[in-house]
């Protein structure tokens, strides 16, 4: 009874489409066996209506709370909705590897529904961050069965987000352990450790050397982290077979791609879509204002996910759709309706924008560092280098920006950590009209360094009349002397991809650059030793200077987007 009140709430607050059915039979905890004899625990929601294709959900994180709510609001959208917790979480059997035994599962899961009385010979796939890596993982093989995938806030490898810039996520990869191993604790005592701020997650987000990280944090030594800390390297064979990028081109069934503009997986999902249009398919994109957790992502992707599987899953035999379209509700909301590409541009006067592609056609703006902490369009001129010093013991903090946990992620005033030290900013003019941003960016930095090893961050903020610095995009680059040659005037040349971005920069307003030697813990604190970086503990300290001169200049390159580009307001 309380499960049809809190859809029947739900559809109205989220205006979806008008149920199909309200009689819903739900089987929980169903024994799936798959070939190496592991159960794998499953629930089904059957709606009363004949033909009805299937969604198929595979999950590290539960099949309660608002899983339980999604799928019954999908159930009575016209959908079988399977859901399944991935092996060695919430009651099935074996032990969580991540990404090792999704294909094999996956297919063996599929097997199962070929067998059911209720299949009708078409499925879908549903779900975001973990739940988007374990259909890559199925999808190459799925066949003609597969007809629709939504992937929301996910990609096909997860080994390029994990060591971005060849550092190492800290903040992203400690949390998520924490996260999947309170899952095994009481629900009171996951609630005090909770209110009390979680404690040992912060200890261990500070600990050294990192392979004690996971057991300050819960107490159990976590097997999957300590590898990801000894098989860091590009050329590590570790990540071969937990990586699906290779086989996108096997993949037939249409995709839609949710993401945020703050989402930690948006350049690898952006990898992705632009591989498949090489491929020539057309998936659908749609980036919001959102982090990796927050509601709104997950109540566009509920929209765009119902919509999608609806147009694209038919039922045997009629051709005719499972669920009516959506449009009409999300352009109630205020959102496009139409376009394969849709995206949120953010800012003074931003918006929702209908695009034919990802990226627009964007002019490619250089942004030079200039002397006096001046960010100017100009070449540069003839100027002394500036400077900061970098202590790993004091390491520069991360504020805001694309994190695992919603409530600390996003544009956050960057004011803070500007003020310190170790944080050099060059920031533009006032505007005299808009800039509208949007696209991939990247910072060409020159850098000497008093250590070999060291860290390259950059950050691109928007400053506002009341002079608050709202990050926009960063990127940080592990700078390496096996992979990057010093030129005879012992600077180094570093290229730092950048988060993409849909900005438009106000009337008024100033553009920022901050330049760092990190963002901790958002990324693990380069030593300046070179010693492994499961094992590292000596932490040395030493002085950067940035180059900004007509030989070396410095600066963060901008796709800008004119009025006379084929963007259309929604």
């Amino acid at each position: 009874m309380l499960d049809r009140v809190a859809s029947r709430l739900a559809v109205a607050a989220l205006r979806l489409p008008r149920a199909r059915t309200r009689r819903i039979t739900v089987r929980r905890d169903i024994a799936l066996r798959v070939r190496d004899g592991v159960i794998l625990r499953t629930d089904h929601y059957a709606p009363d209506l004949p033909d009805a294709p299937t969604m198929l959900i595979r999950t590290p994180y539960g099949r309660g709370g608002p899983m339980r709510l999604l799928c019954r609001l999908a159930a009575e959208q016209g959908f079988h909705v399977v859901i399944q917790s991935c092996r060695g979480t919430d009651g099935s059997g074996g032990t969580f590897d991540p990404f090792v035994h999704e294909r094999e599962d996956g297919l063996d899961t599929l097997d199962w529904l070929r067998r059911q009385r209720w299949w009708c010979g078409a499925f879908g796939m549903f779900g975001a961050s973990y739940q988007g890596f374990v259909q890559w993982a199925l999808a190459a093989d799925a066949g003609e069965e597969l007809r629709a995938m939504v992937a929301v806030a996910t990609a096909s490898t997860t080994r390029d987000s994990t060591y971005a810039g060849e550092s190492f996520a800290l903040d992203t990869v400690l949390t998520w352990v924490e996260l999947l191993q309170a899952q095994t604790v009481p629900w009171l005592a996951r609630q005090w450790e909770l209110k009390r701020g979680q404690p040992r997650l912060a200890a261990a987000l500070s600990h050294l050397p990192l392979v004690e990280a996971d057991r300050v944090a819960t107490g159990v030594t976590v097997p999957f982290f300590q590898e990801w800390l000894r098989h860091h390297t590009p050329q590590a064979d570790y990540w071969r077979s937990r990586v699906f990028d290779d086989r996108l081109h096997l993949v037939r069934a249409p995709v839609a791609m949710v993401s945020g503009w703050h989402d930690i997986f948006l350049p690898a999902q952006l990898r992705d879509y632009a591989a498949l249009r090489a491929l020539g398919a057309r998936p659908r994109l749609i980036i919001g204002p959102w982090t990796h957790g927050s509601p709104g992502l997950f109540v566009a992707a509920l929209r765009e996910g119902l919509d999608w599987l609806g147009t694209h899953l038919t039922t045997a035999g009629t051709g005719r759709a499972a669920v009516p379209a959506a449009g009409a509700d999300r352009s109630a909301a205020g959102e496009p309706a139409d376009g394969p590409v849709r995206i949120h541009v953010g800012g003074v006067g931003g918006g929702w924008r209908d695009l034919p592609d990802w990226p627009p056609p964007a002019q490619a703006t250089r942004w030079y560092l200039h002397p006096q902490s001046a960010l100017r369009t100009a070449a540069p001129v003839p100027s002394p280098p500036d400077g900061f010093w970098y202590d790993p013991a004091d390491p520069t903090p991360s504020l805001g920006g694309p994190l695992l946990v919603a409530q600390r992620s996003g544009p956050v005033d960057n004011r803070p950590v500007e003020a310190r030290p170790d944080v050099l900013t060059w920031t533009s003019e006032s505007l005299t009209g808009p800039l509208e941003v949007i696209g991939p960016v990247q910072a060409d930095i020159h850098v000497r360094s008093d250590l070999e090893h060291f860290d390259v961050f950059v950050r691109l903020c928007d400053v506002d009349r009341r002079g608050r610095s709202w990050n926009i995009c960063d990127g940080l680059v592990r700078i390496d002397p096996r992979r990057f040659p010093v030129d005879g005037s012992g600077a180094v040349a570093v290229t730092v991809p950048m988060w993409p971005v849909a900005h438009r920069f106000a009337a008024g307003h100033r553009l920022r650059l901050q330049l760092s030697g990190g963002a901790h813990p958002r990324y693990v604190r380069n030593p300046g030793t070179g010693e492994p970086l499961g094992t590292a503990i000596t932490l040395r300290g030493g002085f950067r200077e940035i180059l900004h001169d007509p030989e070396r200049p410095s600066a963060v390159v901008l796709p800008v987007v004119h009025s006379g580009s084929q963007l259309v307001p929604s």
